[in-house]
């Protein structure tokens, strides 16, 4: 089964998501792909690592998010991947993003077995930003949370710390 969960920027998106792998009577795996490049973010991920269940086992990803996923759907019942646009945002960087959105979706479209919850900024809620380059990665964000709402078997939005369901398989 493969779960979607969107939201805005401090919605409580990531804390839905983990109650979610919470729920799972074995272990699961969370794959974080946020890097810490100023101190602030540097903070942020640090109140993320307090939050987490002390057992629960964290791996730190780049571009190679497919190949990381293709491996853990093998060794753990239940896998989070929080954010798919920290995920992209790399990507984008490293110049590889058409190839490495086409593995990721390939992977989902044969998913099995493993539960699989994903999380993403969702876009378009605020204003039209001025700058092209900004306005570009919304447009492939966009693009990219739909192709994965339309392979996930849930989706929700969460808004203000409420889930609100778009889909439910």
């Amino acid at each position: 089964m493969i779960t979607l969960v969107l939201g805005g920027n401090k919605s409580g998106k990531s804390d839905f998501a983990l109650d979610l792998l919470a729920e799972k009577t074995q272990p699961g795996l969370f794959i974080a792909t946020g890097k810490a490049r100023d101190l602030e973010f540097r903070e942020q991920i640090r109140q993320h690592r307090l939050t987490r269940s002390p057992g629960l086992e964290v791996m730190e990803v780049s571009e190679d998010l497919p190949q990381t996923l293709g491996q853990a759907k093998l060794n753990f019942p239940s896998v989070l991947v929080d954010s798919l646009d920290y995920w992209l945002f790399s990507c984008r960087e490293a110049g590889c993003e058409k190839e490495k959105v086409q593995e990721f979706t390939e992977i989902l479209e044969h998913w099995n077995t493993t539960e699989l919850i994903l999380v993403s900024c969702e876009t378009g809620l605020g204003p039209l930003p001025g700058g092209s380059e900004v306005r570009a990665f919304i447009r492939s964000l966009g693009a990219l949370n739909q192709a994965v709402a339309q392979a996930a078997d849930r989706a929700y939005l969460v808004a203000a710390g409420l889930p609100l369901t778009l889909k439910r398989g």
